[in-house]
């Protein structure tokens, strides 16, 4: 069953570590089957606070999901994300 990581970014705080983390993520995806569905388009909220931007990645399963989520890689390139803003990351299971 496929699974679904999404991220929501709230409010941006240091943009030249978003660039960071922008730029190493596109490593941590290697060897791992994943396919982005949504990353920052433009956004319409319908209901709820407002955020600024959002990324959708689809996974086959939750385990390949938390493999790359939890994979050194991505644990590393995180790190830039975290000072970068706030955000909320979820996972959710597809039908």
């Amino acid at each position: 069953m496929a699974a679904y990581i999404v991220f929501m970014r709230d409010e941006m705080k240091d943009p030249a570590e978003f660039g960071r983390y922008m730029d190493a993520v596109p490593k941590t995806l290697e060897g791992h089957p994943v396919k982005p569905l949504a990353i920052y388009g433009k956004l319409q909220m319908l209901e709820g606070p407002a955020i600024e931007g959002a990324v959708i990645a689809e996974f086959p399963d939750t385990a390949a999901a938390l493999a790359w989520y939890h994979s050194p890689a991505y644990q590393q390139a995180v790190q830039h994300r975290w000072k970068a803003g706030t955000y909320r990351v979820f996972m959710t299971e597809g039908l």
